[in-house]
């Protein structure tokens, strides 16, 4: 496809739309890390492949000529998931701020390197006519921004489909981002599907979160009412732990729960 000629002012403002909540998807992530100084449940390569996909979701959209604020986006968003990865290395991974510092600058030197390199190397012959190079950078970075949202799933799954570490402010903003960036897509003279593909993909497995997370809270809703009439946290209850662990802890030859049906398991005292 060739490059953007003029850009309609529809597709400026549903792109500064998308830009603006992808600016800032990822504070509310950060201040969330920062604040409870703990990062479980968020997959620390979900943040780094999502940081690895703004290099070739630059160089595509740049080199497609989309609207600037669609260019300024990949930059923006890269900066926030290296924020984010050197939080859930420090917390999770027990790195020293220092060591997870540095690295990440190092690594938006080297990003942002490789960025401009691809940039001046594939205006040239894309403006001539052969796509091939730049079809296949945006193949990549769909790839790696869709990958980056399969790892939650890893950890929806080992607690038994609850959601955990993932701020849903984040979320939210972060589908909302997707949304008009789409908008913004279609908006222009000639829709780009490589580019929609990226925000499609990013839209579904997103939208796949909240439907984790609306499952999980619609089959513990006994439980909570529970703890509520207790006066206690959901996971104070031994029943709302034994749930969530029946992915990760299987006893040979123990019963496992039945449709989301949770019993309290007793100890057993073999008499002498």
């Amino acid at each position: 496809m060739a490059p953007q000629q003029h850009i309609p002012v529809a597709a400026n403002v549903l792109g500064t739309i998308g830009t603006i909540c992808w600016c800032v998807q990822l504070v509310p992530q950060a201040w969330s890390n920062w604040r409870k100084k703990d990062t479980e449940g968020l997959p620390s390569l979900m943040i780094f492949l999502w940081a690895v996909c703004c290099v070739p979701f630059g160089v595509y959209v740049v080199v497609q000529n989309f609207n600037v604020p669609l260019q300024v986006q990949p930059q923006v968003f890269g900066a926030l998931a290296l924020v984010n990865w050197v939080q859930v290395m420090i917390y999770s991974n027990g790195w020293s701020a220092w060591k997870a510092s540095l690295i990440a600058v190092l690594l938006a030197a080297v990003f942002a390197g490789a960025e401009a390199a691809l940039i001046l190397t594939l205006r040239g012959p894309y403006s001539r006519g052969v796509s091939w190079p730049i079809l296949l950078i945006g193949i990549i970075s769909a790839v790696l921004l869709a990958a980056g949202l399969i790892p939650p799933y890893w950890e929806i799954w080992k607690r038994n489909g609850r959601v955990v570490g993932i701020n849903f402010l984040f979320l939210t903003i972060d589908f909302s981002g997707a949304f008009f960036s789409l908008m913004a897509l279609v908006a222009q003279q000639t829709f780009d599907p490589l580019g929609g593909s990226l925000y499609i993909a990013c839209l579904t497995l997103e939208l796949g979160i909240f439907v984790c997370q609306a499952i999980f809270l619609f089959r513990t809703r006994k439980l909570r009412k529970q703890a509520k009439l207790d006066g206690k946290k959901f996971d104070d209850l031994p029943e709302a732990r034994a749930y969530q662990d029946t992915r990760t802890r299987k006893e040979p030859g123990a019963n496992e729960p039945c449709d989301g049906d949770v019993e309290m398991q007793e100890t057993v005292v073999p008499s002498e």
